[in-house]
């Protein structure tokens, strides 16, 4: 992240999304969200940032979603905005349609649905998580 990107510092932060700062840096332990750091300690938060928390808000309070439910939940959405964006590019329909079925079977992976052996292209994919 671009540390331009980032405007407000954690108790700005858990005001906009009305969390807790210590609940802020429990997420960032976690691993589900990443401030920017100014001066060594300082956070700052992007509205990126404020909008994942936001979401992840929603999983938790809202759908009654545990931490490790979120973490799925983080990684399927970013999946889900890395395939809406191979949708929307200029490339060959052919590759475009290669890169959406490896997308299509990292996020069933995900989800523990994996290929068996037997079927077609169940080498073919990567099905690593990033984190």
């Amino acid at each position: 992240m671009d540390p331009r990107d980032a405007l407000f510092i954690i108790s700005v932060a858990s005001r906009l999304v009305e969390m807790h700062p210590s609940t802020l840096r429990k997420y960032e332990r976690c691993g589900m969200l990443e401030p920017c750091r100014m001066s060594g300690r300082l956070r700052l938060y992007s509205p990126e940032d404020i909008a994942r928390l936001r979401q992840i808000k929603t999983l938790v309070e809202e759908r009654g979603v545990n931490l490790a439910g979120v973490r799925l939940a983080l990684a399927l959405t970013e999946q889900i905005r890395e395939l809406s964006e191979l949708t929307d590019s200029t490339d060959d329909p052919e590759t475009i349609r290669h890169d959406v079925r490896a997308r299509l079977a990292q996020m069933l992976n995900l989800l523990g649905v994996g290929q068996s052996a037997d079927e077609p292209g169940a080498d073919r994919h990567p099905t690593s998580l990033r984190n």
